[in-house]
C-alpha cells in the first residue's frame, strides 16, 4: 500500500483534492449567496469563487510552470471554464426549478440540484 506522501506526490490524486476542494468552496458558496441574492445569480457568482479556488489550488499544486503571465494563464482557465459554468448553471436551475417541482422532490432541492450541477 502506497503511504499517504506517495500518493499526495501524484500529479492526479493534487488535480482530484484540488477540484474536490474548489467544488466545496462553490457549493458553500452559492449557500451563502442565496441569503442575499437570487437562486440563478448565486449560482453564477458561487462558480467563479469556486474557479477561482480551482485556478490558485491547480497553479500551486499540480500545474507545471507555463511561461505565461499569470493574468493570461487565468485568462484561458477563466475561457474553459465558461461551458462547465454554463452545464452548471443549466442542471441547478433545471433541476431546482422543473425537474424537482414535476416529480414531487423537496428535501433541500436548490442545494440537491447545485451538488448535481457541480
Amino acid at each position: 500500500m502506497r503511504s499517504i506522501s506517495g500518493m499526495i506526490s501524484s500529479p492526479f490524486v493534487r488535480f482530484v483534492l484540488s477540484g474536490g476542494i474548489a467544488a466545496g468552496v462553490n457549493v458553500l458558496s452559492r449557500a451563502a449567496l442565496s441569503t442575499i441574492t437570487s437562486y440563478s445569480a448565486a449560482i453564477v457568482i458561487a462558480y467563479l469563487i469556486g474557479m477561482t479556488t480551482a485556478y490558485g489550488l491547480m497553479k500551486l499544486f499540480v500545474f507545471e510552470e507555463s511561461g505565461r503571465r499569470p493574468e493570461a494563464e487565468y485568462l484561458r482557465f477563466g475561457l474553459v471554464n465558461m461551458v462547465a459554468l454554463a452545464q452548471v448553471w443549466l442542471v441547478s436551475v433545471g433541476l431546482a426549478r422543473w425537474l424537482f417541482p414535476l416529480v414531487g422532490f423537496g428535501f433541500h432541492p436548490e442545494a440537491v440540484a447545485h451538488v448535481i450541477g457541480v
